[in-house]
């Protein structure tokens, strides 16, 4: 690969050159005005990224998988605490459905949590995904998607590993830049990847139409290389691959543009600059023609230049210093500002959290304690503070899918900015592969990227935000007619949310009202439940028109696309798979009979106290001056609540009926004149015409507070209280039952109930939670999902290490807040 890069230098060195420098915006109006468009692009369409670290990547049905969020600024990678909801997806790839999901309550941008692996869930490689509401406004290549394998007691296949199949490769070829013109020499970068998506070791030939050899050529890197090529105007070329078994597969190669402009980039020789090669054939002879080449990074517009036209052939020079690190997209515009090349590059700044991962002895005997002490430090040596997440696993029972899996470095800098999937990403961060920066920029010559339109940019239009951040749950939807069409106005809506109150010993009952806008379409933001909520939904329009069908987004099946499914990198020899299965089994036993050891069987005993009388949380008054039951009798005939209570208390004048009803509660006065009570609806003030749009067949009760009793509710209860109490909002009311109409009733997830990691200790006696001698063979021995490191840099975590005579992996993965990203890695030997 190295001669190539020289020959190429060689190249450009024959020929004058003439150097460009980047520009200032005020220097050209094409340029103020792409750096303005973009500028406003970018601040009205924002981006986030996750990432998860689990606690391994095999599992045995039945288990726990344990992992922990992370939500980053898209721009800045700093600690992102907009998006508080993390959603995390098991897909079924070959089914193309979610089996499972959860959605967990992120706090200062952390997100630990997990999931059950339920036995009934069908042993292979699922796909792990996590995003936020907000990525939802992108293409879901941009969420973070894992491979995890599932296996049953039962599986008796000795190794996952996908065969390796003589069929025809999928290849493609990639003209630096993006185009080949007649005349000019380009680099054409190509990847093989087999049916399963792994890269593949290829080499072929390219032919004219005459069957004359012009370029040969050899993969280096996972199925990826790239060779030079002169095409010639007016001819077709195709490039063969001979297989293994003799047959010679043709691949056309792309289309040959009569004129245009070429772009090759050297990120590889020079320490201080990136540079920029052009060359084009195009004969237009105005001397005012410019190209325009801009880099950015992450939505960073960071150097814009000028080229003019006369020049066929000319290098512009990027100082690396103006960049941060991570990806940049360079893109070519031609005199008439269309895009014409693009290249991406990446630009390192070795910039990333040193994580030390320090144990207090080298050797462990079974059941024995350790001391594990962690370090954070900038790449200077100085310590920082940072978050981390650890997890300890037996490395004979759970073997790393591949040691350059995916890391939040990796994620981050790398995967997260590119579309489809990226083999062995971590390699590309790894100082011990001398060869990592010429791989990187081959990976970056062949992977996809487009997380926005120049065309959009350009044309000032930028998409609609559909999804917004969430700071807590949501309920969203739309209501219209039961044949669907629209209501023709806006509607109101009452919300009501039954969750378990785990304080109160009961349930609890949150109460919401709003409206829909004109087009029907409601939501309900920044809510807060945890574990199963029954919902329900009423709509009312007009005075009491209740023919209305309400739908719920979140009852909606999420959507999954999948381009290719995963490849499944695990292997395991047979031994290993027989012995992970009957550990983990063993673990599983432990556990229930852990569970069942906390169940003591009490003797029968008599209790003597009062009937407890549920407290009903609408209330916070005590006994009310007067009280109306509502029932059949009372409410016959009656269209609003006070037509109820007028005349059955005393002091309490209504004037009016129906909807222009009037009421005054007897002494409420002011200088002003009359003081009109204050309406409470199950707890909540409301106004006297939400009040009067109540059905009355929907109440259980209204209450009337006078004078001193109103006094709870404050200076806005000077005309007393009249407090509605619905039949729904009770704290019996079981209204998941109710099937009036315009009502919908559901049971939501709210965010997963976060558990916490058990380890037994072995330092104290055994009791029923520690159960002594018993077999302790554990996949994972240690997991800590929320480790922060002191202004020192500095965490010490402790745990045991089992009866496996072992190697114990240790992976510690975080960030500091500013968005420096670190990966420690350890093993611990136990005797």
């Amino acid at each position: 690969m190295r001669p190539v890069v020289f020959r190429l230098v060689s190249l450009f060195s024959v020929l004058t050159v003439t150097l460009f420098f980047s520009f200032r915006s005020t220097d050209d109006e094409f340029i103020k005005r792409l750096l303005e468009l973009f500028r406003v692009y970018n601040q009205q369409r924002p981006t986030e990224k996750v990432y998860i670290h689990t606690d391994r990547d095999a599992y045995l049905s039945g288990e726990t998988i344990w992992l922990k969020g992370y939500i980053f600024n898209g721009t800045t990678h700093e600690a992102d605490t907009l998006s508080r909801v993390l959603y995390v997806d098991l897909v079924d790839p070959l089914a193309r459905r979610v089996r499972l999901r959860a959605q967990f309550r992120a706090t200062n941008s952390y997100a630990p949590g997990q999931l059950l692996v339920a036995d009934s869930l069908p042993s292979g490689t699922y796909q792990l995904r996590a995003y936020t509401n907000f990525m939802r406004n992108y293409p879901d290549a941009y969420f973070f998607t894992k491979t995890v394998t599932i296996l049953h007691a039962d599986d008796v296949s000795t190794n996952t590993e996908i065969a390796k199949l003589a069929a025809r490769p999928d290849i493609q070829f990639l003209p630096e830049g993006g185009q080949l013109v007649a005349g000019l020499s380009s680099r054409v970068a190509f990847k093989a990847v087999n049916p399963s998506g792994q890269g593949i070791s290829v080499k072929g030939f390219v032919l004219d139409a005459k069957k004359d050899t012009v370029s040969g050529f050899a993969s280096t890197h996972l199925g990826m290389g790239y060779f030079m090529f002169k095409p010639e105007l007016a001819h077709t070329y195709t490039a063969f691959v001979p297989l293994a078994d003799g047959t010679l597969v043709a691949y056309p190669m792309p289309t040959v543009q009569e004129q245009g402009v070429v772009m090759q980039v050297e990120n590889l020789t020079n320490k201080d600059n990136v540079l920029v090669y052009l060359m084009h054939n195009k004969t237009r002879t105005d001397t005012t023609a410019r190209l325009t080449l801009s880099a950015q990074t992450r939505g960073q517009v960071i150097q814009a230049a000028k080229i003019p036209l006369t020049k066929k052939m000319a290098v512009v020079r990027l100082p690396r210093a103006n960049f941060p690190e991570g990806i940049a997209q360079l893109t070519l515009f031609d005199e008439t500002h269309k895009p014409v090349c693009e290249r991406l590059v990446f630009i390192n700044k070795s910039e990333q959290l040193n994580i030390l991962l320090v144990a207090n002895k080298a050797r462990y005997k079974n059941r024995e304690k350790v001391d594990l002490t962690i370090n954070t430090a900038n790449a200077d040596g100085k310590p920082v503070s940072a978050n981390l997440s650890v997890a300890v696993v037996d490395n004979r029972l759970a073997p790393e899918a591949d040691s350059n899996s995916a890391t939040i470095r990796s994620h981050l800098l790398l995967s997260s900015d590119l579309a489809g999937t990226i083999e062995q990403p971590d390699y590309y961060f790894k100082p011990t592969n001398k060869e990592r920066w010429l791989q990187l920029d081959l990976l970056l010559m062949t992977q996809g990227w487009r997380r926005f339109s120049w065309s959009e940019v350009l044309a000032g239009t930028v998409p609609p935000t559909k999804y917004p951040v969430e700071r807590g749950l949501s309920l969203t939807g739309r209501v219209v007619r039961p044949n669907q069409k629209d209501t023709g106005g806006k509607v109101k809506l009452t919300f009501m949310l039954a969750k378990k109150d785990s304080t109160a010993g009961g349930n609890q009952r949150d109460i919401l009202i709003g409206e829909t806008n004109e087009s029907g379409y409601y939501g309900a933001y920044d809510l807060d439940f945890t574990d199963t909520t029954t919902v329900m939904i009423q709509g009312l329009k007009g005075n009491a028109n209740r023919n209305l069908a309400i739908s719920l987004d979140q009852l909606l099946t999420p959507t999954v696309t999948i381009t290719q499914v995963p490849y499944n990198p695990l292997e395991f020899r047979r031994d290993e798979l027989d012995d992970f299965v009957k550990r983990t089994k063993e673990y599983q036993e432990i556990e229930r009979q852990i569970r069942r050891n906390g169940e003591v069987l009490l003797q029968s005993v008599t209790v003597k106290a009062k009937k407890y009388q549920e407290r009903d949380s609408r209330t916070i008054y005590g006994s009310p001056d007067a009280s109306v039951k509502f029932d059949q009798t009372n409410t016959a005939g009656r269209l609003t609540i006070l037509d109820v209570i007028q005349g059955r208390v005393a002091g309490v004048q209504v004037t009016g009926s129906g909807l222009t009803a009037r009421v005054q509660i007897r002494g409420a006065v002011n200088f002003s004149g009359p003081v009109e009570p204050l309406f409470v609806l199950d707890g909540m003030p409301v106004d006297l015409q939400t009040a009067t749009t109540i059905s009355v067949q929907d109440v259980d009760r209204v209450d009337v507070l006078k004078g001193a009793s109103a006094a709870i509710y404050g200076s806005r209860a000077s005309g007393g209280v009249i407090s509605i109490l619905t039949k729904r909002g009770g704290p019996t009311y079981d209204f998941s039952k109710d099937v009036a109409p315009g009502t919908l009733i559901a049971k939501l997830p709210g965010y997963a109930p976060v558990r916490e990691f058990y380890a037994p200790r072995y330092d104290v006696s055994p009791d029923r939670a520690n159960p002594g001698r018993r077999p302790d063979y554990r996949t994972t021995l240690f997991w800590a999902p929320m480790i922060q490191t002191d202004t020192e840099g500095r965490a010490t975590v402790s745990f045991f290490t089992s009866d496996a005579k072992t190697d114990l992996r240790i992976r510690a993965e975080g960030a500091t807040i500013m968005g420096i990203l670190g990966v420690g890695r350890g093993f611990i030997q136990v005797d």
